[in-house]
């Protein structure tokens, strides 16, 4: 007997969509952000490693759209909710910060996932993301040596 998969969504589903959803949007604001920490430094190592971190933040948001795609059918409209400081300094803080809190939601989502594909994609982010956080911390760290 077949069952769309639209029939038998459970409430999960929903739940996993919502932090689908959330991932998104997420991944929407840190290539708004990285691209504009990006054009600020006067460095052009840091630069290169901040558009390298921002080339993978662009695979999870495809990753995570195709996820989105999958479990509701319909594209995804990102937001964006959270703004980047303009301040250099500032805003590789809170990149570090939010690298950390995205890598821990990220593993969350992948615990409560029962799909195979979903959890490897989530579980591959938040290594991505776990090591994104150790870039922008050697950033912050560099600058304080010399201040």
């Amino acid at each position: 007997m077949f069952y769309s998969y639209d029939y038998v969504r459970t409430s999960t589903d929903i739940g996993l969509i919502n932090d689908v959803a959330q991932a998104i949007n997420g991944e929407f604001a840190a290539l708004t952000c990285y691209e504009q920490l990006a054009k600020i430094t006067a460095n052009d190592e840091i630069r290169k490693q901040i558009l390298e971190i921002r080339h993978d933040e662009f695979r999870h948001y495809q990753a995570f759209s195709q996820i989105y795609i999958y479990l509701t059918g319909k594209q995804p409209t990102p937001q964006l909710l959270e703004q980047c400081p303009t301040d250099y300094w500032a805003g590789l803080h809170a990149a570090f910060k939010d690298e950390q809190k995205t890598s821990d939601f990220y593993r969350e989502v992948a615990d409560k996932t029962q799909d195979p594909y979903i959890k490897e994609q989530f579980l591959r982010a938040a290594a991505d993301e776990q090591n994104h956080a150790v870039w922008f911390l050697y950033f912050l760290t560099q600058h304080e040596k010399k201040h």
